[in-house]
């Protein structure tokens, strides 16, 4: 698979695809780990955790909405 990768896109492409798909994997275990560290109270946690493993590109979309929601609650109490 890497010498068809290699042979398919040459070596900065499939470099670059490594990397892609590196950073997918990091920002699913984020994922994973934000949605686990959800307060117990909150009813969907284990919904949620279900979804993230079973559908890895859940918790990388979770990931940038809990991103955006923070940057939202922080620009608005710096006015």
């Amino acid at each position: 698979m890497l010498q068809w990768l290699y042979n398919e896109f040459g070596f900065a492409g499939s470099v670059l695809i490594a990397l892609f798909l590196f950073l997918c994997f990091i920002f699913w275990i984020a994922g994973v780990a934000g949605i686990s560290g959800l307060p117990d109270k909150n009813a969907t946690k284990n919904t949620k955790i279900i979804l993230a493993v079973l559908i890895p590109i859940f918790p990388i979309i979770w990931l940038v909405y809990d991103i955006r929601r923070q940057h939202k609650i922080i620009k608005g109490h710096n006015r």
